[in-house]
């Protein structure tokens, strides 16, 4: 080949490399963010990036668009591995025309999502951009709305990630929450469908952009995020990790790790871990890290609804989804916000065939107005379709309260769950041993001499022909009473067992969740 041919290629090569240029990339620099191309290979394995279309151009010619040249055009594609597994990556490049979308800037994302569907492969998109570009009109509507199908198409198929690391407004904001988990940075990422000065324009509030759509926003108060990291190290960091618990899509079994954790580990201190006195607190946590292949956990929306734990670890190196009850917040009640997350998290589960072990120790619904106004009936109603539509191997671990509607919700028996054991605290009930006392032996207690001594009796009464797991066990609501002590190993015996479970649900074109 002439060499005339071959240095014109490396020539235009090295430029595209350059994006919208050496200045674009300083300032980039000085806001504290990465280039696209610099976040792309830090993901990837070193050396595994392949890009693809990286020639292709804008055809747009309105406003002097004729003139102007968009390098990439604005978006990298690829693909390449992390710990040396396939993913597919798009990273909006903020240099070039402020990472806008148009046509073929969409044409080269939805390339790259057919792509990962066809071969089953993650797909992660980094987004930075200032939106539509205005000059193109309908044609960048277009390139969204594909970009959405595409998502939606590709979800419960293969998983997909969306990182936040710069502006991401307007109809943008609509893919990432298509997608199955969506990283920020803090003072770095933004999401909105107004931003500031719009809300100003048309309501006349004044807000700033971190506290309209930054990263903690979404973390904890619009749960429309997942995670959130202090750097785009650490974040990039974070994502490597999520994927080391997920398949490559639905059709696999979830990864397996060599882990040096004994699998009958005996923790004696799970034996004192529930407090004596009933209504005191204590942190679920401590159960879940302790129960962990080398006390491992990665907590998903740990922010957001903290009544409840959502996240992955592994249990003799397998990985299993984890929900939970946090006796420590809200006194482990349910209620709209939990109920969502937990719904969502079961969904994500069961798409990738990753197991469920749920944690209980829930006294009931949240009560009030503001709940019941809010729709709980409905939300609440999102966990137990959830986890009666979820076909993977579910074991269920009842710690202390078990009462009413919300120990169905947290996956008993009856709603599907494979093996539920619980420990001697366990209490299952229609509700708390006071408030049953008050209801069944409302008239001896009034009639008592001492009625504060008649009702601790009548309490302790329906405490041990009732609320206690032995009940339950002989039943067969419940398949054993267990030490806490050895959770551990039966969580994972359970789970072995279950490993060849097979559950198919009736054929229909889909259900109706309450949404």
């Amino acid at each position: 080949m002439p060499n005339d041919k071959l240095n014109e290629l490396r020539e235009k090569s090295e430029q595209l490399k350059l994006g919208g240029g050496q200045k674009a990339i300083d300032k980039q620099h000085e806001n504290g963010k990465l280039t696209a191309r610099e976040r792309v290979l830090k993901l990837l394995d070193q050396g595994s990036f392949v890009e693809i279309d990286a020639f292709v151009e804008h055809r747009c010619v309105n406003f002097g668009m004729e003139k102007k040249k968009a390098p990439t055009e604005g978006v990298i594609t690829g693909y390449g591995t992390i710990d040396g597994r396939l993913v597919y990556v798009f990273a909006q490049d903020f240099t070039v025309i402020g990472g806008s979308l148009g046509e073929m800037h969409a044409a080269k994302i939805v390339k790259a999502q057919q792509m990962a569907l066809k071969v089953g492969a993650p797909i992660i998109g980094i987004n930075d951009s200032g939106g539509a570009r205005i000059q193109e009109g309908v044609d960048a509507l277009s390139g969204y709305a594909k970009i959405f199908y595409n998502n939606t198409i590709a979800s419960g198929v293969i998983p997909q990630i969306s990182v936040i690391l710069g502006p991401c407004a307007g109809g943008a904001v609509y893919s990432p929450a298509l997608t199955d988990f969506i990283f920020m940075v803090q003072n770095v990422s933004k999401m909105f469908i107004t931003g500031p000065d719009v809300i100003k324009t048309v309501t006349g509030e004044i807000v700033s952009g971190e506290k309209l759509g930054g990263a903690m926003t979404h973390n904890s108060i619009s749960g429309v995020a997942h995670f959130v990291d202090d750097s785009e190290d650490e974040c990039i960091e974070r994502i490597k990790k999520l994927l080391s618990f997920l398949p490559q899509n639905n059709l696999e079994t979830v990864p397996e790790k060599l882990t040096y954790d004994d699998i009958n580990r005996v923790d004696e201190a799970l034996n004192d871990i529930i407090p004596d006195n009933p209504n005191k607190a204590y942190d679920m946590k401590d159960i879940i890290y302790t129960l962990a292949d080398s006390k491992e956990f990665l907590e998903y929306q740990p922010y957001f609804a903290q009544n409840i734990i959502t996240g992955f670890m592994r249990l003799n190196g397998r990985s299993v989804g984890i929900i939970a009850s946090q006796p420590k917040v809200l006194a482990g009640c349910l209620d709209i916000n939990a109920s969502d997350k937990a719904a969502r998290f079961i969904r994500t589960c069961d798409s990738f065939n990753v197991p469920i072990l749920t944690l209980m120790d829930v006294p009931g619904f949240l009560p009030g107005t503001t709940q019941e106004y809010g729709g709980i009936i409905r939300h609440g109603a999102k966990m137990l379709y959830a986890y009666s539509e979820a076909t993977v191997p579910k074991v269920t671990i009842i710690t202390r309260k078990a009462y009413g509607g919300s120990y169905i919700a947290m996956c008993c028996k009856e709603l599907g769950a494979d093996m539920v054991l619980a420990w001697p605290t366990a209490e299952i009930a229609v509700m708390g041993p006071d408030g049953a006392a008050n209801i069944i032996f409302k008239k001896d207690i009034s009639e008592a001499e001492n009625q504060a001594e008649k009702r601790k009796e009548k309490i302790n009464e329906y405490r041990e022909k009732v609320a206690n797991p032995y009940t339950a066990a002989a039943r067969g609501y419940i398949d054993g009473v267990i030490e806490p002590s050895e959770t551990r190993k039966r969580i994972i015996s359970a789970f072995d067992m279950l490993s060849g479970k097979r559950e198919t649900r009736p054929v229909k074109k889909h259900g109706n969740i309450p949404l």
